[in-house]
């Protein structure tokens, strides 16, 4: 037996549904609380330039740091002129100096109070517009004007578009207000001057906040499509090196699984169980190979074309030198240590890494002269490649580097194989455990240094 339980939703003022107007008006004034009234004598300093700024950078030696406080001095110059427009008032000194107080006193509390200082303003506007009531003006007085001005100014850079439109529309009400109720006398009403005034200065703040933002939001996306970008390149290369290590994995289980089949032939009357753990590892061995053409069936692209050609090792090395010296790169090769036969993977990557080396010293370094070095050591095998700076382009003699002609822009065909320079380099080494270098020389060049471990056969043996 199941039992329900049906809620009815009484009407009411919970449930009842306001009119978009109404909605509006709530929203505008829920606004003008969050930007204007609350926490609006917030302490918030303005903070100083960093040393790295685009103006203080440019200043020499300890002027940098007094550029650090660039911003805080103008400030406090706009207030101080504030200041001397109220004291030009010879007649009466002390009344003209409590006009330039509230005229200054505002301007520089936008420097730690921002919002706080908008209020202050209209409180030292109401004080100054009484003390100099015929002063011709009317509701600000030219000092007061102007510290008004400042403060729209340096509070809207501060905050934010909205805060900067609801301060214009308070002043405007402030200056309509004075104007219908106390404006009965015949002053000049000055109220129309600052709203647009006011406004053309808002707007030019409004227009660099939103300049500014949207900058700020170009450089995030451009950082997130630097780092999808890299990470894709490095998905791609993981799976092109993952494609030509199928075919050296293949060979292997292959050979094993031949071998398996063969074995027992080489024996006379092999016993029951030698056969049957041969026929286990064949089966083996032709399991695997199904699951790592399904593997490599994932990771193919849709135009990936499997090579008829077996994959490149150290000994196809000198053809691509000659290749590379006919693109028009100077290269010279240099074996220390006997030579020997490694691991196929591992002679695999490391053709693949003089390739992609080779590649961008044709890239960025046309006509220069390169060098390959390489060292077959106890543990493991060298890489060097290291490149010489690139000579002038009027020094390049297109005859000798007909990779370098003014018809193809000085820029070389891409070798069959390339990767994505560093980073497939990187991969590579990584996979099998090696060490890598790369970076400029001091003369200009560029060197890339690698080291391959490869285990010896005793250690293999034992493991």
């Amino acid at each position: 037996m199941t039992e329900t339980t049906h809620t009815q939703t009484t009407p009411g003022r919970a449930g009842r549904q306001h009119s978009p107007e109404r909605q509006l008006a709530a929203n505008a004034l829920r606004g003008l609380r969050q930007d204007l009234f609350q926490d609006a004598f917030r302490y918030d300093p303005l903070p100083r330039l960093g040393e790295a700024g685009p103006l203080t950078r440019r200043l020499p030696g300890r002027m940098r740091e007094y550029g650090a406080w660039s911003r805080h001095l103008l400030v406090a110059f706009g207030g101080a002129v504030a200041l001397f427009v109220a004291m030009t008032d010879e007649e009466a000194p002390l009344l003209a100096l409590l006009c330039g107080l509230c005229a200054l006193v505002p301007v520089l509390l936008t420097l730690v109070r921002p919002v706080g200082a908008f209020w202050v303003s209209l409180a030292g506007t109401v004080v100054t517009s009484v003390i100099a009531r015929g002063s011709g003006s009317w509701p600000w007085a030219p000092a007061s004007f102007l510290s008004h001005l400042l403060v729209l100014t340096v509070v809207a850079l501060r905050t934010r578009p909205r805060t900067a439109a609801w301060m214009w529309t308070l002043t405007a009400v402030f200056g309509f207000f004075c104007d219908t109720s106390f404006g009965e006398d015949g002053f000049g009403s000055d109220t129309a001057p600052m709203l647009f005034l006011s406004a053309l200065i808002l707007l030019i703040v409004t227009v660099r906040h939103i300049r500014k933002e949207a900058e700020q939001e170009m450089t995030a996306q451009q950082t997130v499509t630097a780092h999808e970008r890299s990470r894709r390149t490095l998905l791609e290369e993981r799976t092109t090196i993952a494609r030509e290590l199928h075919d050296v994995v293949a060979h292997h289980m292959s050979v094993v699984a031949i071998q398996a089949e063969a074995a027992p032939y080489r024996v006379e009357n092999p016993p029951p169980e030698l056969e049957k753990a041969f026929v286990t590892i064949r089966e083996n061995a032709v399991a695997a190979l199904t699951e790592l053409r399904r593997v490599l069936g994932v990771v193919r692209a849709e135009d990936y074309e499997a090579p008829e050609a077996p994959q490149p090792t150290l000994a196809d090395l000198d053809g691509l030198l000659a290749n590379v010296r006919e693109a028009g790169l100077t290269v010279d090769k240099a074996v220390t240590g006997a030579a020997r036969e490694l691991p196929q993977g591992v002679e695999l990557s490391a053709y693949r890494i003089v390739q992609e080396a080779l590649s961008n010293t044709l890239r960025h370094a046309p006509g220069a002269e390169a060098r390959v070095e390489i060292g077959y050591v106890l543990g493991g095998l060298g890489l060097r490649i290291v490149n010489a700076p690139p000579p002038a382009p009027h020094l390049i003699n297109p005859a000798r580097h007909p990779a370098t002609t003014p018809e193809r822009g000085l820029r070389p065909p891409p070798s069959i194989g390339a990767g994505h320079g560093v980073t497939g380099m990187r991969e590579r080494v990584s996979m099998l455990n090696g060490e890598m270098t790369a970076g400029p020389t001091d003369d200009g060049g560029y060197e890339v240094t690698v080291f391959l471990p490869v285990p010896s056969a005793a250690s293999e043996g034992d493991a």
